[in-house]
């Protein structure tokens, strides 16, 4: 008797498991590829290019700017005194110390720009995502790139028709 109520015990659990296992719905879809895809991130990526060429150029001018002092200064630094010297030099490290922050302030700058257009096309892969996983019934929806076994439906292409991605 205490055998079958074991046994009995094991089926229950073991039907209880499966039953269980059968109400989850589980489903990937690597996000990095989506949003990638996205019109919206192409031209936000061409947009901060178009940034970046911008920053770049103005600190190039105002490194030759810089350089073209260097090289003045050390012209005439024989024909300077000492104190004249000195203070050239601190005016040059100055200009070096204000043409990094302008580098820093710049990166700094492209950074922000990108958190907050990205945002947006962030929260709309989520909602197709989430629209997609609630009309297929999915339970849960894993980040692909982060799985070692992805045997269970990819997602990419139904959220990919959603926001009219080819």
């Amino acid at each position: 008797m205490k055998k079958f109520r074991t046994l009995l015990l094991i089926a229950v659990i073991t039907l209880g498991f499966n039953s269980v296992q059968a109400q989850t719905k589980v489903g990937h879809i690597s996000t990095d590829l989506l949003i990638s895809l996205m019109p919206e991130t192409k031209a936000l990526n061409t947009e901060l290019e178009k940034l970046s060429k911008t920053y770049e150029n103005e600190l190039k001018a105002e490194q030759a700017k810089l350089e073209a002092k260097i090289k003045k200064f050390t012209a005439e630094a024989a024909s300077q005194t000492d104190e004249a010297n000195q203070q050239r030099a601190a005016e040059v490290d100055k200009d070096k110390q204000n043409l990094y922050q302008a580098s820093q302030i710049a990166q700094q700058d492209i950074a922000k720009k990108r958190d907050e257009k990205l945002k947006p096309i962030l929260e709309k892969a989520k909602k197709a995502i989430d629209e997609i996983a609630t009309e297929q019934g999915f339970t849960y929806v894993l980040e692909a790139s982060t799985l070692i076994v992805a045997n269970g439906t990819d997602l990419l292409p139904a959220v990919k028709t959603r926001l009219g991605i080819q």
